[in-house]
């Protein structure tokens, strides 16, 4: 997988998760794993771009606003977002973006 997205020209929306861990690793990993591989194979999914530190970003491209809700609704994304609640994150938001334009290298 490479380190940035190599999405189509816009318009195209943006989902951006950013959150903040808590020290219970049970799981994490492998939930986080089996999510990119369920996204990617989800319709509308474009590509997914991950950054880990204090402050954990993933932003997760979709072609339209009906492919995010449906993957929002996925059943073990649900699960996940369960999990996540309970044990894995202190603090988290996400936010939906309509990316009008982009450009670089």
């Amino acid at each position: 997988m490479s380190l940035i997205a190599n999405t189509p020209k816009p318009p195209y929306y943006a989902v951006i998760f950013t959150s903040h861990r808590t020290e219970d690793d049970s799981g994490y990993g492998e939930m986080a794993t089996r999510m990119v591989e369920l996204a990617s194979k989800q319709p509308g999914f474009l590509g997914i771009e991950i950054a880990k530190s204090d402050v954990g970003i993933t932003v997760s491209y979709w072609s339209d606003l009906e492919s995010i809700k449906k993957w929002k609704a996925n059943a073990e994304h649900l699960e996940a977002q369960r999990l996540g609640h309970q044990k894995w994150y202190s603090s988290f938001k996400a936010r939906i973006s309509k990316v009008e334009r982009d450009y670089g290298l």
